[in-house]
């Protein structure tokens, strides 16, 4: 998934309008979470029936009033608007976690061609890999709400990273997919053989 974007900047949709385009810094936003690239104009009819559905099927998935944990989601906006004014204006109205490419990249023209988008409003559905899950979602999204979020899930084969204790986000991105599960199991193991060796110890005799 980073592989699509590294050389390029990825803008958050924040009041400061934070860039992404360091390698570590997409690792950060896009490893292991399904991606949705979002095709749309504000100046579209049916795109402006639609947008509202999205912005409250990722709210509900990413928002920490309707989940404790955010699910393993990410929303790229790939505008097809005017101007950068109507582009602006409408990513106000939208998620603050959203992400979208500057205005002026002519990146996005390559990944309507990549997508084969033609008509909007398009949400094409990524696995890490890059693989495509779906190639336009919006009908699955009317239909399903965030339930087809589950779906998409165990088709991308995401590392849920729950169990992870805090130390291990650090360079997470540098291990493979089987490491975490693999470390959690040699800290427990060193664990219970210092838990083995303290009692040893304190109760020298009890093997006598």
């Amino acid at each position: 998934m980073v592989s699509l974007f590294i050389g390029k900047i990825l803008i958050t949709n924040n009041k400061d309008c934070d860039e992404v385009d360091t390698e570590s810094e997409l690792s950060q936003r896009l490893d292991n979470k399904v991606m949705l690239l979002y095709f749309g104009s504000s100046e579209c009819t049916r795109c402006q029936e639609f947008s509202p559905v999205l912005r409250d099927f990722f709210v509900r998935l990413t928002d920490e009033f309707y989940v404790e944990r955010a699910s393993q989601l990410v929303l790229v906006y790939v505008s097809q608007d005017e101007t950068e004014e109507k582009q602006e204006k409408f990513l106000k109205t939208m998620p603050k976690r959203w992400l979208f490419l500057p205005f002026q990249d002519e990146f996005k023209r390559e990944l309507e061609l990549r997508f084969a988008v033609s008509n909007t409003p398009v949400v094409v559905v990524l696995k890490p890999s890059g693989e495509v899950i779906a190639g336009n979602a919006v009908e699955e999204i009317r239909c399903l709400g965030t339930a087809c979020f589950k779906n998409w899930q165990e088709a991308a084969e995401l590392v849920d990273r729950s169990f992870l204790l805090a130390e291990d986000f650090d360079d997470l991105a540098k291990r493979s997919i089987t490491d975490p599960i693999r470390r959690l199991k040699y800290k427990l193991d060193k664990k219970t053989r210092k838990k083995k060796e303290k009692e040893e110890v304190l109760c020298p005799d009890m093997e006598l």
